[in-house]
């Protein structure tokens, strides 16, 4: 069950992580995508809070890990 949840949350949390520039700012958005999106993967299985938690822990790790140069979302909308 953790495979299915975890799994996906994890990509999202690679793929969303590129926002802010420092370190503390990308864990703190990887955090919030994550338990968002967790909050709602796990909603369909019946544990909506545990699945944020999976999901802030795997985002804030992610936004942590990742440096802008390694995911590169583009401007953004508001430069434009």
């Amino acid at each position: 069950m953790y495979t299915r949840i975890g799994l996906p949350l994890v990509i999202v949390g690679v793929l969303l992580s590129g926002c802010g520039q420092t370190t503390g700012d990308r864990a703190l958005s990887g955090a919030g995508i994550g338990a968002a999106g967790g909050a709602v993967v796990g909603a369909m299985v019946g544990a909506p809070l545990e699945g944020a938690a999976i999901g802030a822990g795997a985002g804030a790790l992610t936004g942590a890990a990742t440096s802008p140069s390694q995911v590169d979302l583009g401007r953004p909308a508001w430069e434009h």
